[in-house]
């Protein structure tokens, strides 16, 4: 008996360790034969802002490289919420991931009753790029510097009033952050998405905007708005006669949009691996990066772990901010 007892016990032995090499063996193929069919990308802002149209560049590129259909679904509201929620409660297949932006990182802080927790029903895949914004006014406005429109917002509290895409996204953060920084009264105006609020600055209807340089240049160019400043710490490429709002009379000022994928917890890490490869490939294309330059973007590359660190990193920021300014999530 003792014998067969210790016959039955290396056996179970020898089956169990076959059964994880085959496990082991599993991984890689499971990678190797990803994607079987199509893949959607949530992206949880409205069509037409850089979201949507840098997620269809990326998708469009994904397919070329893999084969099947990388499909965009944008489902906007609640600065990004109802399409966060979306994706964090579809299946961990690979089949669904999220495009990200410092949207979702600013309401981890600036909501408190948020379905889902970024980094508890999310795993990081790969950063794709990051842009500065530009503060824009009607032409209407009867300021052409930005330390104009500041003495005509300090003249006027609370008469003034600045378009957003809704409460939490970066355009809404560098407003609230530009209130607080240059002490001045301004009234948000929240939108479903970028687009609608981008139409009504330009019909007049609102009267300034934080909008990224990447889709907002060409309609400073065009003019259509006047822009006072820029966002990022050095002069934009695309807009190099702007100053920037810190040279421009705000010291320190600062603010970027940036976008990256997700996918739900649980995703096989062999797929994010191999999704963090094909995007990075991507991104460092050089046909790419000038095309993105072109428009103001530059490309980012991590591997998923260092994604995940960027992101912990950026929910601790905005904290800070949400607290300093006193934004609120129905703004």
């Amino acid at each position: 008996m003792l014998q067969t007892g210790s016959h039955c016990r290396k056996l179970l032995c020898r089956i169990a360790a076959a059964l994880l090499g085959l496990a082991s063996l599993a991984v890689p193929a499971l990678a190797q034969d990803y994607p079987a069919r199509a893949v959607k990308i949530i992206v949880p802002f409205a069509a037409g802002g850089p979201a949507d149209l840098y997620a269809r560049d990326i998708g469009r590129r994904l397919q070329q490289a893999l084969g099947q259909a990388f499909v965009i679904d944008d489902r906007p509201g609640a600065g990004s919420v109802v399409g966060t929620d979306a994706a964090a409660k579809s299946a961990p297949d690979g089949y669904t991931l999220l495009l990200i932006s410092n949207a979702q990182t600013v309401n981890e802080s600036l909501l408190a009753n948020k379905p889902y927790g970024l980094m508890r029903d999310f795993t990081p895949v790969a950063p794709i790029n990051y842009s500065d914004l530009v503060m824009v006014v009607h032409p209407s406005v009867p300021a052409r510097t930005l330390g104009e429109f500041i003495a005509l917002a300090r003249a006027q509290p609370g008469k003034l009033n600045y378009a957003s895409s809704g409460p939490g996204t970066p355009y809404h953060m560098a407003g609230e952050l530009f209130k607080t920084m240059a002490g001045v009264d301004i009234v948000h105006v929240p939108y479903r998405g970028s687009s609608g609020a981008r139409t009504d600055l330009i019909g007049g209807q609102v009267q300034m905007m934080f909008d990224a340089v990447t889709t907002m240049s060409e309609h400073v160019k065009a003019g259509q708005v006047r822009a006072l400043g820029t966002t990022g710490s050095t002069r934009s490429t695309v807009l190099p006669d702007v100053p920037t709002v810190a040279e421009a009379g705000v010291p320190g000022y600062e603010a970027t949009i940036w976008l990256g994928i997700m996918a739900p917890k649980g995703t096989p890490p062999a797929i994010v691996s191999r999704l963090n490869a094909e995007i990075t490939r991507i991104v460092n294309g050089s046909e790419i990066r000038g095309e993105w330059a072109a428009q103001g973007a530059t490309a980012m590359t991590m591997t998923p772990a260092e994604f995940g660190r960027y992101i912990s990193e950026d929910i601790v920021k905005w904290a800070r901010v949400v607290r300093i300014s006193g934004a609120k999530p129905d703004q």
